[in-house]
């Protein structure tokens, strides 16, 4: 028997670019305790953080063909606050008008007060773990109904969300990434942990029940193997944990302010953003369904 996935990539682009979205807003936030004379940088993330989330929803009404036909039904999500989705609606609503404002303040060059930078923050966070939660309220499903899930995908949200902001500021800010020193080595632990939590996200599937082990095995050995190991394990975790611990910890300072290591971080963090993706790609397409069997009456 052959099964379907019931999302495919266009989910799989809403839950990256949601995620992403908060993250780049935590990582503005960031800038602005750790580096206050990273201005720019810190506005490149109150740019990306609205756009990235607002996009994805874009992509989440055009999957849901049906919202579409009967636009009340997205109206109606406001109405069950047991449910999953409505806190999701909540979640992003809030953010996008916190992460707009943070952008409209930077347009009219006006500071942004320190109250909007902790509730962006919070939603931000709130709007990552929830795209996990999203997932896990599938309970049919072992590899989405798991407490690490939203864990992992915040975690990845809040990486994915350094890399955007440090992928633009190399190019556009050499000087201010040059600065960010803080900012860069706490991101390059965010891959490690990522590492490691995924590595007992399928651990802890596979051992739960036979849809759990052939979802795992389908990452590591099976169709989705290549996409698993070389896109998500090599290039989004270990390649920029390896160019970043040399160029960090072992590299002369003189280098690592060079326009030739700023390429390699760019390599490196543009890695990270592969992986991101993938990472929500493989959960969502390699996730199988606990077979369901109704006795005879």
């Amino acid at each position: 028997m052959t099964f379907e996935p019931i999302w495919g990539a266009i989910i799989a682009w809403y839950l990256f670019l949601a995620g992403l979205g908060g993250g780049a807003f935590v990582t503005s936030a960031f800038l602005g305790w750790r580096h206050p004379e990273a201005v720019n940088m810190r506005k490149i993330g109150h740019i990306i953080a609205p756009a990235a989330v607002i996009v994805g929803l874009v992509l989440l009404m055009f999957d849901a063909h049906a919202g579409f036909m009967n636009p009340l039904r997205f109206a109606l999500l406001l109405t069950n606050f047991g449910s999953v989705m409505t806190w999701g609606v909540v979640f992003l609503a809030g953010f996008t008008v916190v992460a707009l404002a943070a952008f409209v303040l930077d347009r009219l060059k006006r500071p942004v007060p320190v109250w909007l930078d902790i509730a962006g923050v919070a939603f931000g966070i709130a709007v990552a773990m929830y795209t996990g939660a999203l997932l896990g309220v599938c309970k049919t499903f072992p590899l989405w109904n798991n407490a690490l899930l939203p864990i992992l995908f915040l975690v990845s949200a809040l990486s994915a969300g350094a890399a955007s902001v440090l992928v633009v500021g190399i190019v556009r800010h050499a000087d201010e990434f040059n600065r960010a020193g803080v900012l860069k080595k706490f991101h390059f632990c965010l891959p490690i942990i990522e590492l490691v939590l995924v590595a007992a996200l399928l651990f802890i599937t596979c051992t739960n029940s036979t849809a759990g082990w052939n979802s795992v095995m389908s990452l590591l050995v099976g169709e989705h193997a290549p996409l698993f190991w070389i896109g998500l394990v090599a290039i989004g975790l270990v390649l920029p944990t390896v160019l970043e611990t040399w160029l960090l910890f072992f590299s002369p300072k003189e280098f690592e302010e060079s326009r030739a290591a700023h390429w390699i971080s760019f390599g490196s963090d543009a890695g990270v953003l592969v992986g991101g993706f993938l990472l929500r790609y493989l959960v969502v397409v390699a996730a199988l369904p606990l077979t369901m069997v109704v006795p005879m009456l």
